[in-house]
């Protein structure tokens, strides 16, 4: 069995968030199942890895795009666990970041009809093309109606949408750019009056899956549009939890961290690693270490999380530490480092992206915060698990799926229904006193990290789901 996975990011060679995790993580546990081979193709980025990294020419070819003609490259890499194809288009910005530049929809349309074009010509064709997010939603249009690509009829498509925000809304214009197709299959392409790359991924693909259960729950009852357009196509939706990959993320060889450690030698090796960031940042070792690592956005809830903590220190004067890593809005990363001239020793920030330090932050702190407005499945809880850490999640998406309260049967960390600052004040309470109770406390900690949340598990479902389709 053979899976093409289209995406526009790929840990380790792009990564904006978990959707360049997964990619760069679900081919390689596909791989080790007998007689699949999966593969990744997405765009070339001018960065370290490609400036690094042996490539070597696998095609050459001219795409005609609107009233142009492009020069289209795809190159091969071999170093990863997985073949990996970098698509690189002449006529378009010179791509540093996976997105953010003024021609990311005439790029992405390019890109898909250029990966769409190359594969066509293989004398062995896959057995299933994955299409992840909406960079990559034309795909499975094109592979049922455009009418230079016969061969993709019978082809499975599945397309996994790992944040449902983004959806390539665009002008109706832009399918001037897409090969040939008959013009009454034209509202395959459009929702709410607009070309709408991911409206038409759910309407055309084979299957839709998204990052967990949840979300997909929560997809078809948002209040929105296109939650009319999921509760439709909901035969063939379904949500698949993500996974981590446990060998990448592994405290006792992580070379980032102070001291490795495992489930026998937790308690020294998290009292090390935390001792660090505590000298490091001038905190009490003895008060719990509350950390919050991700993007500075709406979706996190890092604007109440402020709040919440502002009040923890100010107010109530919780014995706690509060750590806030990561970087995004201009606005909030002011104010949260603004914070730091008010509150007192309790609260510091590190304004950045640094993935080396972020797996330090895992190791040295008790908890980890995800207070999300939503969450498609998170992978932070996961990390927090595997690191022998205590989650702190809002019950909403894969972050409900993933982690059940520590006063349950089985429970791994701390879940809080409402997105307010007494939710978190409350939560934030409970960490303390579980933090107190030093025998249940470890006793937490050394059974989150032999949960399984690997990609095994979840690559197994994957299997299932492709073998249905060629079935």
């Amino acid at each position: 069995m053979k899976i093409v996975h289209v995406s526009a990011e790929c840990f380790p060679v792009a990564k904006v968030g978990g959707l360049g995790d997964v990619v760069g993580a679900l081919p390689k546990y596909l791989n080790q199942v007998k007689d699949t081979e999966a593969m990744v193709v997405m765009p070339y980025i001018y960065n370290q890895f490609t400036k690094s990294h042996d490539l070597t020419i696998d095609h050459k070819a001219v795409l005609p795009f609107g009233e142009s003609l492009l020069d289209v490259t795809i190159l091969k890499n071999d170093d990863l666990d997985f073949p990996l194809y970098l698509v690189q288009i002449e006529g378009f910005s010179h791509r540093h970041q996976p997105y953010g530049y003024d021609d990311d929809y005439h790029f992405y349309i390019a890109f898909q009809t250029a990966v769409l074009n190359w594969i066509h010509q293989w004398k062995a064709l896959p057995d299933v093309i994955h299409c992840h997010d909406y960079h990559t939603g034309f795909i499975p249009f094109m592979m049922k109606y455009c009418h230079q690509f016969p061969k993709f009829r019978e082809i499975a498509s599945v397309f996994t949408i790992h944040n449902g925000e983004y959806q390539g809304i665009m002008g109706k214009n832009m399918a001037d750019y897409l090969p040939w197709f008959d013009v009454w299959q034209f509202p395959l392409l459009v929702w709410d009056n607009d070309l709408n790359a991911m409206a038409s991924a759910i309407k055309c693909a084979w299957r839709v899956t998204t990052v967990s259960p949840q979300y997909m729950k929560e997809l078809m009852s948002q209040g929105r549009s296109i939650d009319d357009l999921f509760q439709q196509e909901a035969s063939k939706c379904l949500g698949i939890l993500n996974g981590i990959d446990d060998q990448v993320w592994n405290p006792a060889t992580d070379e980032n961290l102070v001291k490795n450690y495992t489930v026998k030698d937790i308690k020294s090796g998290k009292a090390a690693n935390k001792e660090h960031l505590c000298r490091k940042y001038g905190f009490n070792p003895d008060y719990p270490l509350i950390s919050f690592i991700g993007r500075f956005t709406d979706q996190k809830g890092v604007d109440v999380l402020a709040d919440a903590i502002w009040q923890a220190i100010s107010i109530f004067d919780l014995p706690i530490n509060f750590l806030v890593v990561g970087s995004g809005d201009l606005e909030m990363e002011s104010g949260l480092e603004e914070m730091n001239n008010y509150l007192d020793e309790r609260y510091n920030t590190y304004i950045g992206y640094n993935e080396a330090f972020a797996r330090l932050v895992y190791a040295g702190s008790d908890f980890m915060v995800m207070p999300s407005r939503f969450e498609p499945c998170g992978l932070n809880q996961f990390y927090t698990l595997r690191y022998g850490g205590v989650p702190m999640v809002r019950t909403v998406g894969g972050l409900l799926d993933s982690i059940i309260d520590f006063g349950d049967e089985g429970g791994t960390g701390i879940r809080f229904i409402h997105l307010s600052s007494e939710d978190l004040l409350h939560a934030f309470q409970r960490a303390m006193y579980l933090h107190e109770d030093e025998k249940n406390f470890l006793s937490l900690k050394k059974n989150n990290m032999k949960k399984d949340f690997s990609w095994q598990k979840s690559a197994e479902k994957y299997i299932n789901l492709y073998q249905d389709l060629i079935n």
